[in-house]
């Protein structure tokens, strides 16, 4: 029995009344930490959290990407290219311009600049708003350095405000904002030695929850030296699960895992998909976040009935690719699917549906590897080279994708790859290439029927029983979690860590407020690893799959 069997089986316990009490946290060695760029929905956030959400941001900058499943990851290994570096210094004008017009840059600097080497005004304001934007006090040699610029480009152009413009987007551009220096402090090769100074950890804490830079309160607790303490480190996460803006910041973490962001450049053939439209990518999009939403804030729910639950909530657009009544005449209402219906949780919604689909068709495959590397993290191996990886045509014979894929799954040099995925996905059969429900394929009656591992289903409501129960299910949103949350790639080193993790979870009825503060707490949040020599620029974490367990 592996390590987290056996925790599962005393969650089980506790959870019947038979343990009540949680275990100790076993040593964890962090892995090594990262420079990691902001993505560009915490680039937006975050200087829109400072000047206020009317400020245009340009966001066309530098590309996220996707590594081991997840944006954050990606931003760990992202370097910004020549023309990267030019669209951000045109973005840091663009947004220092908006601040310095007559009647906005008053709100902006609590004092009025001036031309007078002597005034102590721009020295003040770049220590003020650069504490925000880089997350830290800026050192004396940091703000001389930009105020100098303000003050020469004031000169020159003989306009304090316009010169203060050129500091503002020095601040913009520099890598102390676009990047989160989150390396940590202490012995270079000791484990347990490196830990993540106050200001570290409010970054990282904002980051998680808020998806973007430390508010004013956070800052000062850092200040203070409260975050590197347990009553004030536990202090500022009630405070920022307590916001409406935790909401957004899980909702984060939830879109990458579910890989939403792909659905803005989903094609699908419209010929064939009569309920197709440039509009349902995002409107499957949302109809999934706040389905997660209002299951793990609203329900303070059981993150496993993200499986199962009937409970999601729809648009016009969405309700009628659902054959079901609109909730609302406007906008995004609750719906709740019969208990005979098909489709319940994540495996019925068209955000899953169209993105695992051939633009054209179904893919049994493609559904089946989103379940087991994305829902189960396991690792399906790419297809050999030689390999003919093409569908048959339909036949009188073979009209459903299920007899047409028949061969993949008795071929020796398939099967054994083909049998986890397809078996899987032949269960979703029911649900074409955007999601609308059917009952046959090309006049063939649909078999759902299929099997994961060594359980069998009939239809897709008893998949996603199995899929809910599965011992991997709620320990993947726990790796999944904790991959996101450090932006890396989980290894060797941590695995007992977080099989701990996830008995923990267990304990706690796998609700998400629990896992925050359980990750939180633990080694994982505030220590770093080893730092070795130009690791934290360089990166080797270039695979794309799932975890290596």
């Amino acid at each position: 029995m592996n390590r987290f069997l056996l925790h599962g089986s005393v969650a089980l316990l506790v959870l019947a009344g038979s343990v009540s009490c949680s275990s100790p946290e076993p040593p964890i060695e962090p892995e090594e930490p990262r420079l990691r760029r902001l993505t560009e929905a915490q680039y937006v956030n975050s200087i829109q959290d400072v000047f206020g959400s009317s400020v245009f941001v340009p966001i066309d900058n530098e590309p996220d990407d996707r590594r081991r499943g997840f944006l954050s990851v990606g931003a760990s290994t992202a370097s910004v290219s020549p023309r990267g570096v030019e669209r951000f210094e045109q973005a840091a004008f663009t947004v220092a311009e908006q601040l310095m017009e007559p009647g906005l840059r008053e709100q902006v600097l609590e004092c009025e600049p001036s031309l007078e080497t002597s005034d102590s005004c721009i020295d003040d304001e770049v220590e003020r708003l650069g504490r925000f934007l880089w997350r830290r006090p800026l050192t004396s040699e940091e703000t001389e350095s930009v105020a100098a610029i303000a003050r020469t480009a004031g000169q020159t152009l003989a306009d304090p405000w316009d010169g203060f413009e050129f500091a503002l987007a020095a601040l913009l551009q520099s890598p102390y904002f676009l990047y989160r220096v989150e390396l940590g402090s202490g012995g270079a090769t000791e484990e347990y030695q490196r830990s993540f100074d106050d200001w570290e950890l409010a970054s990282r804490l904002s980051f998680l929850l808020w998806n973007s830079t430390p508010d004013h309160e956070l800052l000062d607790a850092a200040e203070a030296g409260e975050l590197s303490t347990a009553a004030g480190l536990d202090l500022q996460v009630e405070r920022l699960l307590a916001s409406p803006r935790a909401r957004d910041g899980m909702k984060a973490w939830f879109g990458d895992l579910m890989r939403l962001a792909d659905l803005a450049d989903l094609y699908k053939d419209s010929n064939v998909f009569l309920h197709m439209s440039d509009s349902l990518g995002d409107s499957a999009s949302e109809e999934t976040l706040r389905f997660f939403e209002h299951l793990a804030f609203d329900e303070e729910g059981d993150l496993r009935d993200l499986a199962t639950s009937r409970t999601t909530y729809v648009n016009r657009e969405m309700a009628a690719l659902y054959e079901v009544r609109a909730p609302e005449r406007d906008g995004f209402g609750l719906l709740e699917f019969p208990s005979d219906s098909p489709r319940q949780g994540l495996l019925g919604q068209a955000s899953f549906l169209l993105q695992a689909s051939h633009p054209v068709s179904t893919s049994p495959t493609l559904r089946g590897k989103f379940v087991r590397e994305v829902i189960l993290c396991q690792t399906i191996s790419p297809p050999l080279a030689e390999v003919d990886t093409s569908i048959p045509p339909v036949t009188e014979e073979a009209l459903t994708l299920r007899d047409r894929v028949a061969q993949h799954l008795n071929d020796s040099g398939c099967a054994g790859c083909h049998n986890p995925m397809d078996n899987i996905g032949l269960g979703l059969e029911n649900f074409d290439g955007i999601g609308r429900y059917r009952t046959h394929d090309n006049g063939g009656l649909i078999d759902s029927s299929g099997r994961v591992d060594e359980d069998e289903f009939t239809d897709p409501t008893e998949l996603a029983a199995l899929l809910r129960q599965h011992d991997d299910f709620a320990a993947c949103l726990v790796k999944s979690f904790v991959r996101y949350a450090n932006g890396v790639g989980e290894e060797e080193p941590q695995f007992d860590g977080l099989d701990w993790l996830a008995y923990e979870q267990g304990l706690n009825n796998n609700k998400l407020d629990s896992l925050v503060r359980t990750y939180v707490g633990s080694a994982f949040f505030k220590q770093a690893g080893p730092l070795e020599e130009m690791g934290v620029l360089s990166g080797d974490d270039d695979d794309d799959s799932g975890a290596e367990r």
